[in-house]
């Protein structure tokens, strides 16, 4: 049970009086001191000229005095707008909330002190006293949480606005810009603009991810600062600075983890477009299960699928006219003769080489290689032939048409 409803309804009706018509200029005394604590505190008035810090430190004190007076057991109404306004203000500076909260601190410190003045002098008893005191902190806990919420709504729309500002980089980063000198000063002038919005420092060379979504819901991946997000497409975007540096590959499979995704290689400032092609290109293979998709894969690393298995129009046609001499050949004789072919294309070795390339007895080797002779004929020996001859295989290989070498000496019949 409350103290204060010990004390007669006369005597908190003197002290509330008092208390209110202190309240004015209590308010300005509070604001002064806090100015003198905190010298750097930004003073900002409404529409009508008022400051409005000393407007919500008065309307504080008034809401926190009508409470005691009511004594019905609920929290006492805020001005919700004043401070979230400021808790907006902090988040829209970039300041922490730490100094706010230090300003609301000092404020019920100064405010408590006045208070158990008109205290003494209308006799309200310590107990009650004691209990306003209390509740003079938990009134600074509602005027912090009130202050948190602008701060987070703050906090949130600084963070889209990053975001738009990230995405129309990255958009004027990918764009084809003209070969021109005054049109590629300009570009670069409008680009600088671009960076500067968000501190971000245009790097000599880069790269461009592209990665697919785990699920509609999907957090983005926390990459750093200084990789640009474009979580707006279809397929996200990001413009990865300088990714020659140190560590920078495995930072990024670390931030993107739950997440598949191509990185492009590396390319000058002006040339990002050639870099997200390649990367589109390697998820394209990477969806149709010809590239690994158990993470972030950087298209250097496989560069001859890359090479190699997009043009399949151009490769089928190849393959064809290529590869005709197997047609008369059964499905598994072709494919054994066509993956003895590629060996000896790789290594040019005799048959001993061969044999422990493909894992079968050297007299195996030489008994295909003299069936591929009388197929090709002389042709394997164009070089021109064996560079068409190599491409084809290495591409069906690369689409699992035909086996990986095993890469062991042991023996086998064929």
């Amino acid at each position: 049970m409350s103290a204060w409803a010990d004390v007669p309804a006369l005597q908190i009706r003197q002290f509330a009086d008092l208390a209110l018509a202190e309240v004015p200029a209590l308010a300005r005394e509070i604001l002064d001191e806090i100015c003198r604590e905190h010298p750097r505190m930004p003073l900002i008035r409404d529409e009508h000229g008022d400051l409005m810090a000393l407007v919500g430190i008065r309307r504080a004190l008034e809401d926190f005095v009508r409470h005691l007076v009511r004594q019905d057991g609920r929290r006492p109404h805020l001005d919700l707008d004043v401070f979230q306004e400021f808790g907006r203000g902090e988040g829209l500076q970039g300041r922490s909330l730490n100094s706010l909260q230090a300003v609301y601190r000092l404020g019920v410190r100064l405010a408590w002190r006045r208070l158990a003045e008109i205290g003494q002098q209308v006799a309200i008893p310590p107990p009650a006293m004691y209990e306003l005191a209390e509740s003079g902190f938990a009134f600074l806990d509602g005027l912090v949480d009130e202050s948190l919420r602008g701060y987070a709504e703050a906090a949130a729309r600084q963070a889209g606005e990053r975001l738009r500002l990230q995405r129309k980089l990255t958009q004027a980063l990918l764009h084809e810009s003209s070969t021109g000198a005054a049109d590629a000063a300009k570009s670069l002038a409008e680009l600088s603009a671009h960076a500067a919005r968000i501190g971000w420092a245009l790097p000599e060379r880069l790269a461009i991810g592209v990665l697919v979504r785990p699920s509609r819901e999907s957090v983005a991946p926390a990459v750093g600062p200084e990789v640009l997000l474009d979580m707006e497409s279809e397929q996200p975007l990001m413009v990865v600075p300088d990714p020659g540096q140190v560590g920078r590959t495995e930072q990024l499979r670390r931030a993107t983890a739950g997440w598949t995704g191509a990185l492009g290689p590396a390319v000058s400032l002006g040339e990002a477009a050639k870099s997200l092609r390649w990367a589109t290109a390697a998820v394209g293979l990477m969806e149709r299960g010809l590239l690994p998709s158990d993470g972030l894969l950087s298209c250097t690393e496989h560069t001859q699928a890359l090479v190699l298995l997009p043009p399949e129009a151009l490769i089928g046609d190849l393959s064809a006219r290529c590869l005709a001499p197997l047609e008369h050949c059964g499905p598994t004789q072709g494919r054994r003769l066509a993956e003895t072919l590629l060996a000896w294309l790789e290594i040019r070795g005799g048959a001993p080489e061969v044999a422990a390339r493909l894992g079968v007895h050297p007299q195996t080797v030489r008994y295909r290689m003299r069936q591929i002779r009388e197929l090709w004929g002389d042709e394997v020996d164009d070089p021109d032939r064996r560079f068409e001859l190599e491409l084809v295989l290495r591409a069906q290989r690369l689409r699992g048409e035909l086996a990986e070498p095993p890469h062991r000496g042991g023996a086998t019949g064929g």
